[in-house]
């Protein structure tokens, strides 16, 4: 007696059964992954709120540096229990006011893609209007004070 003989099927899931093997999308560059990262996603975030903000009040801001870093450094006597969103360190002479929002405590605080958006739009547009001495109503339309 012979045994019976198996017909080769081509595999379209891998041999645990949990789903096709290797990336969905090839990247254009190799190496390079084609979908961004979360940090790229919000950089990206940010650096659109702040042109369209920058774009408009370029004339009173004057020279002003924006920087996305992943979280403050809190010294360890810190007293207050609320980690800070931004840091805005005013420019003398020469150097450049320089701004700084904090992804990680942001991200923390945001429960979808929208209240992100919301997050970074509130702490920049809250910055910006302390830097002018002007309430931040006035910086951007979309602002909201809730």
């Amino acid at each position: 007696m012979t045994p019976p003989t198996r017909t080769k099927r081509p595999r379209t899931r891998d041999r645990h059964g949990r789903g096709m093997r290797g990336p969905a999308v090839l990247p254009e560059q190799p190496g390079r992954p084609e979908g961004r990262t979360p940090r790229e996603r919000f950089d990206a975030l940010v650096l659109g709120v702040v042109t369209e903000i920058d774009t408009r009040w370029q004339d009173r801001l004057g020279l002003v540096e924006y920087a996305v870093e992943d979280a403050p450094m809190v010294p360890d006597d810190w007293s207050t229990e609320t980690v800070p969103l931004s840091s805005l360190i005013r420019g003398a002479g020469t150097e450049p006011t320089r701004l700084v929002i904090f992804r990680r405590p942001i991200e923390q605080r945001a429960d979808s893609r929208d209240d992100l958006e919301a997050l970074v739009l509130t702490v920049v547009v809250e910055q910006v209007a302390e830097l002018l001495g002007i309430p931040a109503e006035d910086i951007d339309p979309r602002y909201e004070r809730d």
